[in-house]
């Protein structure tokens, strides 16, 4: 292996004769990806994190607790059955009483066992639909959290892969502009030998 020296920083900013204006242009939009990049996720991931803190917390607020009565039995183990363990729900209907009076009827889960008319918490919405139970300060902030940083990250590929495919571009093109040097140089370096 090849002894490479101690690492250089800004190389690509460092004057050089053998520097091309394409490598300039390389380093500045290398420079441009990344602070974009940055920038782009940073934004995006805030953003999307607040909203959906801000979304939980007004779930939170406007969802209210009902009670609710179960329609018919639920069949299984009785809840009291030392058995059966305590976790364990299974769906079942439910009927309760909506903000303007009416009657609601909709899915909820329930302790197997349970006998008709047992009450039963639900959680419902302005309109008294049927809502799971709203998340906690802490989950709704974990939650906003886990969100932004998926959407900062998705955010900041975009530039990331625009900066990537100019610099795959620019460098096409080098290549290319290598072959039309050297394609010269072999021209002329014939000539002198032949």
């Amino acid at each position: 292996m090849a002894f490479r020296g101690p690492k250089v920083w800004l190389w690509r900013w460092r004057r050089n004769p053998l520097k091309r204006r394409s490598d300039r242009v390389e380093a500045w939009v290398l420079l441009g990806a990344w602070a974009l990049t940055a920038l782009v996720g940073t934004l995006a991931g805030q953003t999307v994190s607040r909203t959906v803190e801000g979304e939980l917390a007004r779930e939170r607020v406007e969802w209210r607790r009902v009670e609710a009565r179960l329609t018919e039995p639920v069949p299984g183990p009785s809840p009291m059955n030392s058995g059966a363990p305590r976790t364990e729900r299974v769906w079942a209907e439910v009927r309760w009483s909506a903000p303007d009076g009416s009657d609601r009827t909709g899915q909820a889960r329930i302790r197997p066992g349970s006998p008709a008319g047992t009450p039963v918490t639900v959680w419902t919405d302005r309109q008294g639909r049927l809502m799971t139970e709203p998340t906690t300060p802490s989950q709704a902030r974990v939650r906003a959290d886990l969100i932004g940083t998926l959407a900062g990250v998705g955010a900041a590929a975009v530039p990331f892969a625009g900066g990537r495919l100019l610099r795959g571009r620019l460098e096409q093109r080098r290549l290319d502009q290598w072959e039309t040097d050297w394609a010269r140089f072999d021209a002329l370096w014939r000539r002198q030998t032949g």
